[in-house]
């Protein structure tokens, strides 16, 4: 009995084997033929270059927004490229003509051989100048001068410098020569001085640093921030910043001495204090 169990399984296992390696030959000839067309294949499916287009797309569109924002305030002739239907015009004596369609305001350029030129694309409807060649040319001479009077205030940047209170002399002169180039370029400087591992050095000794360093440099720079404590104590921090035209003039009439002078004096010392003597 139990042999004859042992020989149907035997058969059953070899079966099996025949169908795998009949499917393996069917699945191998498939893909080696060439695949007919199907009927349900007749619709073209999307594929990635459609994607790509599309995302171009959307580029090209960010970048006619950031052109027309940018045109918009550039005081130039826009041409006869009139977006709006309808616009609030004024001549070039700026005299008011009122609300224009843009074929009237064309066919009146064209007559009168003038420019068009936006002045308040906020207005409703926006408002333009009709202006003479000559007459643009010397407002941009006169927005370019006025920019260079009342120039744009230009965000001060600040730079940080740490170190110890027990730090050596000479690192110290170094760094003090790195805060006055700083200062001379017109950032601010955050210094920050940590209470040295000597614990018999006087409590003020930091912020005592903090005026050592601001006298090296005198004409240049004052404190923005005073010496204070920071860090539970552990640390004095205080912040140094450029000055102002107003009080570089007032120093070198209190003082006497042109800030050149000064810079110059400085400059000498350094290259003197550099020469071995014999």
């Amino acid at each position: 009995m139990a042999a004859l169990l042992l020989r149907r399984l035997m058969l059953q296992t070899v079966k099996t084997e025949n169908n795998c390696v009949t499917r393996l030959g069917t699945y191998a000839l498939h893909r080696t033929a060439p695949a007919l067309p199907s009927p349900r294949a007749s619709v073209p499916t999307p594929s990635c270059p459609i994607h790509t287009e599309a995302l171009g797309t959307v580029a090209d569109a960010q970048d006619e927004r950031k052109k027309k924002k940018k045109n918009d305030s550039d005081f130039s002739n826009i041409g006869r490229k009139i977006h709006e239907r309808v616009i609030h015009v004024l001549d070039e004596a700026g005299n008011d003509l009122g609300h224009m369609h843009r074929a009237d305001v064309i066919r009146l350029m064209n007559e009168r051989d003038l420019r068009l030129v936006k002045r308040d694309s906020g207005a409703q409807p926006p408002q333009y100048q009709l202006l003479t060649g000559v007459q643009i040319h010397e407002e941009r001479l006169r927005l370019r001068e006025s920019e260079k009077a009342h120039p744009k205030p230009v965000p001060t940047l600040t730079k940080e410098l740490t170190f110890s209170s027990n730090i050596g002399r000479h690192d110290l002169d170094t760094k003090s020569k790195q805060i006055q180039q700083w200062l001379e370029k017109k950032y601010k400087v955050q210094i920050t001085i940590k209470k040295g591992k000597n614990v018999e050095e006087p409590e003020n000794k930091m912020e005592e640093m903090c005026h050592q360093i601001l006298q090296t440099v005198p004409g240049i720079a004052t404190f923005s921030t005073r010496p204070q404590p920071v860090r539970g104590g552990r640390a004095v921090m205080c912040v140094l910043r450029p000055l102002s035209k107003k009080e570089e003039h007032a120093y070198r009439e209190a003082h006497g001495t042109p800030k050149e002078d000064t810079l110059n004096k400085e400059n000498r010392k350094d290259r003197e204090s550099d020469v071995v003597h014999p």
